[in-house]
C-alpha cells in the first residue's frame, strides 16, 4: 500500500518532500504527489510514515 496526498488539503509547502526515505513526494500540478509504485509507508524504516509526521494540515496525508 501506499500513502496519498489529497490535493485539496495540500498547501505545498514541500515539508514532506525532502524527509522521505524513498524520495516518492514530487511537485505536481502546484502541489505536491506520492508516488504509489515507490511508497513503502516507511515500513522497515520507521514506526510510521514519515511524510504525515512533517505534514501541518490535518488529512493532507492518507493511506490509499
Amino acid at each position: 500500500m501506499a500513502m496519498q496526498i489529497v490535493r485539496s488539503a495540500c498547501t505545498a509547502c514541500g515539508d514532506c518532500a525532502p524527509i522521505c526515505p524513498t524520495k516518492s513526494i514530487t511537485p505536481f500540478k502546484g502541489v505536491y504527489k506520492i508516488d504509489p509504485d515507490t511508497c513503502t509507508e516507511c515500513e522497515g524504516e520507521f514506526d510510521m510514515p514519515q511524510c504525515v509526521n512533517a505534514c501541518m494540515e490535518d488529512d493532507c496525508i492518507i493511506a490509499a
